[in-house]
């Protein structure tokens, strides 16, 4: 069935004909979603609850808008500092009120979604260096290490409020003294857990994901310790889930007074990171497919958006297509697009009858995952992946690491792209080429020339790839770089990417002209500058 010629049918006819297989994946992705959705939400300053509430209208909403056959929508970690940022911003101490509007927020920024898939706009994603997104990445991971570490332990929330995330690493010893030892043994068992899962040897457990593991051996734990007694209630050990209600709680205050210039702030980022973050897990999927169907980028965006309204105005988090689910869906043998809706369909089964038991969940096991999580965000292999792309890719993204810590999101987005910048202009590129390629097209025997005679590079890549759009398909096609004085590694990561859609679909292409050029690393897509004609090194 999994043969090349064969693929899922679209639709209601593919509920019908793959409805056991999606079934069956979307509740073994619901299973990894409770966790993760309770956690994320609780880290986010949101009531828990509510971050199953937005993988419950990611999967029944959402499922009936996009054609992302494979993708599970749902709450993510790196929007975790955004939106944790806005309660605490717009409620200025008030996390209810902060809460509220947050929410509004949320469903502008949603609109502005679906405004943007409407208009075409999700290409947008290609304009930013692939080292500033995975700096970007690799500080929310970071940031939120740095809070859930105190958690794990047993620190009172309330003694983590209002720090940023380099006074929380300052004070892991602290935190790490002065313990409370119950609790920290909850966070111990969930780490080993969370780490040491993958090592397990029978393939039976393997299947289970750790997070519901964790989740269970918690609770158990828990109750051994007599953590329902008063001695602990000042450290509050227990999420507080919230209730789950169908009803309206937005707030659009900040549009008005003094709230103003911050309520934008956080649409732009819930915009700008949510849009991106999902755009980039569209792509990633349809690589993974096995049926190598390919998402339409702009639906996927109204889709989401449509989700992120609906979820905003009935308290839930900001939504996006999820990675680590949307890889379990794939490995769990979903087919189509309604194993998304089946997740949704589970999650809600569970917090209606399983309330109880949520309640009894410490927060320290709902730390441990977002520990986890964090790692996965900022590992050693991630550096050590951006190395070997390219030392001049490490500086940029240890630069956005570094001013996200310090400053906030948009400002380390903002100044890793301008490194980036000013790497190039160190490589000879020159100011007018930045945003401005010359391309043409010629041509010759049935066979399209494109030629590029300017520095290719991310800024003007969108351009690159209008004019590579306009080929027609099934086609010999090569794109000439012998003239260009250097192309950067978003623009040979993206045209890679171009290229091997092009060639499933039908055509040929090759990427030529690169015989004079020196590779920045031995990474086979990095960044390189033309040695025959005249660069500054």
């Amino acid at each position: 069935m999994n043969s090349a010629s064969w693929r899922p049918a679209t639709g209601f006819k593919g509920l019908k004909e793959n409805w056991k297989e999606d079934v069956l994946s979307g509740f073994l992705v619901s299973l990894i979603a409770l966790p993760l959705s309770l956690g994320i939400a609780g880290a986010s300053n949101f009531p828990p609850m509510m971050g199953v509430l937005t993988a419950i209208v990611g999967g029944i909403v959402v499922s009936f808008f996009t054609n992302s056959e494979l993708t599970i929508k749902g709450p993510a970690a790196g929007l975790i500092v955004i939106v944790a940022g806005a309660v605490d911003e717009l409620g200025r101490g008030d996390a209810v009120l902060g809460w509220h509007l947050t929410l509004g927020s949320i469903v502008v920024a949603g609109a502005l979604q679906i405004v943007m898939g409407f208009l075409k706009l999700p290409k947008f994603a290609d304009f930013f260096p692939l080292s500033v997104v995975h700096g970007m990445l690799a500080a929310i991971g970071i940031i939120i290490m740095s809070k859930q570490i105190h958690l794990a332990v047993g620190v009172a929330p309330s003694e983590l409020k209002g720090k940023g995330p380099l006074e929380l690493i300052e004070m892991v010893p602290h935190s790490l003294l002065n313990m409370e030892y119950h609790i920290a043994i909850i966070g111990l068992v969930g780490l080993m857990i969370m780490f040491g899962w993958r090592y397990l040897s029978f393939s039976f457990f393997k299947k289970i994901p750790p997070a519901l593991v964790v989740l269970v051996v918690s609770i158990v734990l828990g109750q051994f310790f007599h953590l329902f007694e008063p001695t602990y209630r000042d450290i509050k050990p227990l999420i507080t889930p919230g209730e789950f209600t169908l009803s309206y709680n937005a707030s659009f205050a900040g549009l008005s007074g003094d709230l103003i210039p911050v309520f934008i702030k956080y649409v732009v980022m819930f915009l700008l990171v949510g849009s991106l973050e999902s755009l980039l897990t569209v792509k990633a999927v349809d690589l993974l497919d096995p049926f190598k169907r390919r998402a339409d980028l702009s639906r996927d965006v109204v889709a989401v958006g449509t989700g992120n309204v609906v979820a905003g105005l009935l308290g839930g988090l900001p939504m996006i297509s999820e990675v680590v689910r949307s890889s379990a869906n794939i490995n769990n043998g979903g087919k189509t697009r309604w194993a998304n809706l089946f997740h949704g369909i589970f999650l809600l089964i569970f917090v209606v009858a399983l309330t109880p038991v949520i309640k009894m969940v410490p927060v320290a096991a709902l730390a441990t995952m977002l520990i986890f999580v964090g790692f996965r965000l900022a590992s050693p292999e991630e550096f050590k992946h951006i190395y070997h792309i390219g030392k001049e890719q490490l500086i940029i993204f240890l630069v956005t690491i570094a001013v996200t810590l310090t400053t906030d999101l948009l400002i380390g987005i903002g100044i890793g792209i301008l490194t980036k910048f000013i790497i190039q202009l160190s490589y000879g590129v020159k100011l007018s080429d930045i945003f401005a390629p010359k391309i043409e097209i010629d041509v010759e025997n049935d066979i399209y020339f494109v030629n590029v005679t300017r520095a290719a590079v991310f800024t003007n890549y969108l351009a690159l790839n209008r004019k590579l759009e306009t080929l027609p398909q099934g086609k010999n096609v090569k794109v000439d770089f012998s003239e260009a004085p250097y192309v950067d590694h978003t623009v040979m990561e993206n045209i890679t990417r171009f290229k091997n859609d092009y060639e499933k679909a039908g055509g040929k292409m090759e990427l030529v002209g690169f015989e004079s050029y020196q590779k920045l690393s031995d990474h086979p897509l990095a960044a390189r500058k033309n040695q025959r004609l005249t660069v500054i090194s």
